[in-house]
This record gives structure tokens, C-alpha cells and sequence, in this order.
């Protein structure tokens, strides 16, 4: 049973884990090569890795993130034992962001992947692991799109997690110095568009929330958009659409297509 103060923090957690239960470990998922056991191995050790930096600044001691090469001795456990420690690791982390609410200003900044974030940016972005990577074991179906569409999703991926979802996409996009900036508009009705920018100077890549102004690249719901933003897309087509032409669409789904 999962205790009630990990349910509370992590409210996705049951969602993800009956998704998981619900097909076989080698079964094949949406992350592109991804087996179901490698999207749980993948979330062990986010939920180690977002548990550690944060216990680790409460501490006093703060420690550089480490990259998926945490995931390595997950891969040799049993799957008893890596939901086990999948488990454990949520309730470290639910019980460490507990404690950083109780004991840090929420404004406090903590190092995370070369950057600084927030203190309640560490429960929030397993809440967003969760729900992404449920999609990946499920596809469509309306829990899914419905906690994709949540309003905070879109602002945590464009705020709390910003460029990173844009270095590896502009590393491949290859532009020269003859090739001038690009910007694209992710527009969902009734919201500000996700403006996402790339050029050869400064830091290449930039995304930010802004005001609708001019045409979109593309138009779609909010959890399509989600999706877009994290390098994938729904099953149905019809949830969004372009008239932007057939270069700049390519040209802003690369540059969401690393991550």
C-alpha cells in the first residue's frame, strides 16, 4: 500500500503504476525504443536523482545532478525489485519535499541539471514524469489527456524546465551562417501561445510563454501540445494542424524532437 502522504504529494503515482501493471515488462511503448521496463527504470532513477539533490541541499551539502548513467543498476534488478526501489524512491522524495516545504523558503534556489530551480520544482516535475511517461504506457486514453491538459503542465515544461526541452533539437537543426532566426507559435485557443526561437547567436534557443500575435505554426489542445513540446505526438492527427508550411513546421518539430 502506498502511504497517504506519497499519494498526496505525488498524485499520479497510482495512475502511472496501474498503467505499468497493466502490460508486460518488454511490452513495446510510445517513447520511441522504450520498453515498459525501460520507461520504470528511467523513473527510479528520476525519482532517486530529484530526492537526492533536493535532501542533499536541505542538508547544507549541496551536489551536482548526476545524468542517466543513474539508471544503470536499476537495469540489473529483478522487476520485484526495481518496483520496489521505484516505491521507495517516491516515498524518499515525497517525504524530503515535505520536509524542504517545512523547513526552506519556496523560493529558494537549488541547483538541477545546470541551472537553478525552485524548492516545490522537484515534487512538481515527477508529477510531470508521471504523467508523461503514463502517456508512453497508454497512449490517448482520457486520463491521460486530461492531466496533460492541465494548465500547469504547459507552464512547468515552458518555465521550470525551459531550454533543455530545445538544446538537443537545435544541436541538430545545423544552421549556418547564412541562415537567419526562426521563431514558431504553439497556439492552444483561450491561452498564450509557446513562442520557441532559434538563431545561430547568443544561446541559440530561447521558448517562453507570450500573448497570441499573428499566425500560429500550429494549433492544437492542451495536452497535444504538451506532447509536441516533449518531443512526441498523439495517435489521432486530427488533434492538431498547420498552415504554416511544410519547412517551418519541420523546422519547429525538430527542434522539440530531443529531448
Amino acid at each position: 500500500m502506498i502511504p497517504s502522504r506519497v499519494e498526496e504529494t505525488l498524485p499520479e503515482l497510482v495512475p502511472f503504476l496501474r498503467a505499468v501493471q497493466a502490460r508486460r515488462p518488454d511490452d513495446g511503448t510510445w517513447c520511441e525504443a522504450w520498453t515498459v521496463r525501460d520507461v520504470l527504470v528511467h523513473q527510479t532513477g528520476n525519482a532517486e536523482e530529484l530526492a537526492r539533490v533536493l535532501q542533499a541541499y536541505l542538508a547544507g551539502t549541496p551536489v551536482e545532478t548526476r545524468g542517466f548513467e543513474r539508471e544503470a543498476p536499476y537495469r540489473r534488478l529483478s522487476d520485484p525489485e526495481l518496483r520496489a526501489a521505484f516505491l521507495g524512491h517516491c516515498e524518499q522524495l515525497a517525504e524530503t519535499a515535505a520536509a524542504a516545504a517545512r523547513d526552506l523558503s519556496p523560493h529558494a534556489e537549488v541547483m538541477w541539471t545546470g541551472r537553478t530551480v525552485k524548492v516545490p520544482f522537484f515534487a512538481e516535475h515527477m508529477r510531470e514524469e508521471l504523467i508523461l511517461h503514463r502517456w508512453d504506457l497508454t497512449g490517448d486514453d482520457p486520463t491521460a489527456v486530461r492531466a496533460l491538459g492541465e494548465p500547469w503542465m504547459t507552464e512547468h515544461s515552458v518555465v521550470s524546465v525551459g531550454r533543455p526541452l530545445l538544446a538537443r533539437g537545435r544541436a541538430g537543426l545545423d544552421l549556418g551562417p547564412g541562415d537567419g532566426p526562426f521563431e514558431g507559435r504553439l497556439r492552444t485557443p483561450g491561452t498564450d501561445d509557446v513562442v520557441v526561437h532559434a538563431d545561430t547567436g547568443g544561446d541559440g534557443c530561447s521558448i517562453r510563454l507570450a500573448a497570441p500575435e499573428g499566425p500560429a505554426t500550429i494549433e492544437s489542445d492542451a495536452a497535444t501540445r504538451v506532447l509536441l513540446l516533449w518531443g512526441r505526438r498523439p495517435a489521432d492527427p486530427s488533434r492538431w494542424r498547420s498552415s504554416a508550411g511544410p519547412q517551418a513546421l519541420h523546422r519547429v518539430r525538430a527542434l522539440l524532437s530531443g529531448y
